[in-house]
């Protein structure tokens, strides 16, 4: 009978997919939380969310907004003196967090990211108008018309495309796709 990976566990095998170096040789000495540019904004450090990974603390870390701020800045792997590839580690929560649909509410990055892989699927390319919704909710109305002014702009100039261009052989490139990503009603 198959045993259930514990939560520390499949964080784990997440990193070790992505040829990153196991949690278990963290030493906790808070190098990476000591370079983190945006740590400041982030609800726990990244040496506390290893540590609460650790301790299989899987609702704490899922519903923080850690991985979703994370700059992606490499200041912390580069510094890591176990050598654990903490800015894949963000990114690993980032997938785990969206495909188990457990995230904070209201952050912008889950809704963009699901955006901009569904647009990517659809059409092969990335597309701002699509993507552009995703973001701008968060803006107040004045930025808001600033930024859909902007955009007019760029479409009356040619600059942004009206309608999304698309990829040759998007069919193959979607069964590509689909094997490596989970996106539910990509097509």
């Amino acid at each position: 009978m198959a045993v259930k990976p514990s939560f520390s566990q499949e964080v784990s095998n997440l990193l070790h997919a992505a040829h990153g170096n196991p949690l278990k040789t963290c030493i906790q000495c808070g190098t990476c939380s000591g370079t983190c540019p945006v740590v400041k904004y982030m609800d726990y450090s990244p040496r506390r969310l290893i540590g609460m990974i650790r301790a299989n603390m899987k609702d704490k870390v899922l519903a923080s907004n850690t991985f979703w701020y994370c700059a992606s800045c490499y200041h912390c792997t580069v510094r890591c003196p176990s050598e654990i590839d903490i800015a894949e580690l963000m990114y690993a929560l980032k997938r785990y967090s969206m495909w188990k649909d457990q995230y904070q509410e209201g952050l912008v990055g889950p809704t963009f990211s699901e955006t901009f892989v569904k647009t990517i699927v659809r059409s092969g390319r990335s597309y701002e108008p699509v993507l552009a919704p995703a973001y701008m909710t968060s803006f107040s109305l004045r930025e808001f018309l600033q930024e859909a002014q902007t955009a007019t702009g760029l479409m009356l100039k040619g600059r942004v495309p009206v309608l999304p261009p698309r990829i040759k052989r998007l069919e193959n490139f979607r069964r590509m796709v689909n094997r490596i990503i989970p996106v539910g009603g990509s097509s």
